[in-house]
């Protein structure tokens, strides 16, 4: 009787063990109090963003962040409502002045001799990035700032020119896709899901699976219902932010400066 008791004693304690575990595991909050983060973002300048995402967002009291081709005319003629959308807490990323790519890649017929990466001198990627800080802040008056690489070139030539870049931002953002614990994320290149033509139940399934693993998942975002060939309908979008609505207790939707400043943060208590 005594045999039964300690094997029952032992089992139980096993089974106690293991759900506490899993329960833990299953509440791991390294996110600000949260399950795991979301950032959306929203490359190139459109007048999309301003006409359609901005309020679309407001209206369920997110924020995002809009990385900005800083010499791209819309910047100048609407600097009044993204200095408003700034204010009202989404971020003005760096997107560059003109948005150089590296035209000797697959795929690069787009890319024009003016604004082609794999000519450009490290010198003057620096110079054309650091200019663009300037004219962003003059609109919303930040020191504080992200950068996003154009097509998500990460050399000139074989120079990683953000390198020189590390004490102008906080954090850069890249294309690679994955699902990185706070430890292991490269403020330098974070990973981040592309979507195009993406419904809204498959980008709810990505954030699930970041709350699965208690990581983080970056959207990029082009056209939001038209003005750019990378595009997402609007009713799409407007789904999954009402899903991430709904989810706030869990899930941390936050601009990409401040979720860096929160890794960074992280990662230099370890």
């Amino acid at each position: 009787m005594k045999t039964f008791r300690l094997k029952y004693i032992l089992a139980f304690s096993f089974i106690f063990t293991v759900n506490s575990f899993l329960y833990a595991q299953a509440e791991t909050r390294n996110w600000n109090g949260k399950k795991c983060a979301v950032i959306l973002t929203y490359d190139d300048a459109l007048n999309i963003h301003l006409d359609k995402v901005v309020p679309m967002l407001d209206s369920v009291s997110l924020k995002g962040t809009f990385y900005l081709i800083a010499g791209a005319p819309i910047v100048e003629n609407r600097k009044k409502e993204w200095r408003a959308a700034a204010k009202n807490g989404h971020e003005l990323g760096n997107h560059t002045l003109i948005h150089p790519c590296d035209g000797t890649l697959e795929g690069r017929d787009f890319v024009k001799a003016g604004n082609d990466l794999s000519k450009y001198t490290v010198a003057r990627a620096l110079r054309e990035i650091r200019q663009a800080n300037s004219i962003l802040k003059k609109i919303d008056g930040k020191k504080e700032r992200t950068f996003a690489y154009p097509c998500g070139d990460l050399y000139i030539r074989d120079t990683l020119f953000y390198d020189f870049l590390k004490k102008d931002f906080i954090a850069a953002r890249g294309v690679a896709s994955s699902y990185p614990q706070i430890a292991d994320i490269d403020l330098s290149n974070i990973s981040a899901f592309a979507q195009i033509a993406s419904t809204a139940e498959q980008m709810i399934a990505q954030v699930e699976q970041a709350e699965k693993k208690g990581s983080l998942v970056v959207f990029i975002f082009h056209g939001v219902g038209g003005e750019h060939p990378l595009n997402i309908d609007l009713e799409e979008h407007h789904k999954l932010l009402a899903y991430l609505s709904t989810r706030q207790k869990d899930i941390w939707v936050a601009p990409m400066v401040e979720v860096a400043k929160y890794i960074k943060k992280k990662q230099n208590l370890k």
